[in-house]
């Protein structure tokens, strides 16, 4: 899902580079207000957690991969789709600086998608399916499931757009490889938002809710 530099012109990245250094400011808002000692090692963690989960990419079609996001995730943790705009954005420049994971150029598309409308995605998923069932395991699975696929369908949209990728082929490529890596990423949901729940109550609070 990281989009390299060659893949897209430079005037288009730098119109997605604007629009995800706005939200990079907002979230970095969110980490003035928000951000204390209690949560500073869950954000370390969760950043440490998905760069883990990204490192494993796999090929699926005309030059692209797919992987897990985990954007979901550390919206539900932490109460909010900046904080995962937050820690998307950190795991993307160490990535792309780094270990040359995604391009420069191309960085602002790859935080839009994997942060921002991943982040989006999950949380407000999460908490509309959980307001009409009262179901945690299933309202983070689908936030999971969804927060990795909708990106993946971005994505190729913006390829398209940028003439690198063909529509069709790309959505059926890339949407039915995630649509069987988000169920990965929605068990992983579930099981790391219980996991995190269990040990740190006090941030993650599930105990009220209808969970079966």
């Amino acid at each position: 899902m990281h989009i390299p530099d060659a893949f897209m012109p430079i005037p288009q990245g730098i119109i997605y580079w604007a629009i995800a250094l706005v939200f990079i400011a907002l979230s970095l808002r969110w980490v003035r207000q928000e951000m204390d000692e209690t949560k500073v090692p869950l954000v370390a963690i969760l950043a440490a957690g998905i760069f883990v989960i990204q490192a494993f990419n796999l090929p699926v079609a005309l030059g692209t991969s797919g992987h897990l996001v985990g954007g979901a995730l550390a919206a539900i943790v932490l109460g909010s789709p900046f904080a995962a705009v937050f820690i998307l954005s950190l795991v993307l420049i160490v990535q792309g600086v780094i270990f040359g994971d995604g391009g420069i150029t191309t960085m602002g598309v790859n935080i839009l998608n994997m942060g921002v409308i991943g982040g989006f995605v999950g949380y407000y998923s999460y908490h509309g399916l959980l307001a009409a069932t009262r179901r945690v395991n299933l309202s983070a699975f689908a936030a999971g499931w969804l927060a990795c696929v909708i990106p993946a369908l971005a994505a190729v949209v913006e390829l398209w757009i940028a003439g690198t990728f063909p529509l069709n082929l790309g959505l059926v490529a890339m949407g039915l490889y995630h649509a069987l890596i988000g169920i990965i990423e929605g068990g992983i949901t579930v099981v790391a938002l219980r996991l995190i729940a269990s040990v740190r109550p006090d941030i993650v609070n599930i105990s009220n809710e209808v969970t079966a």
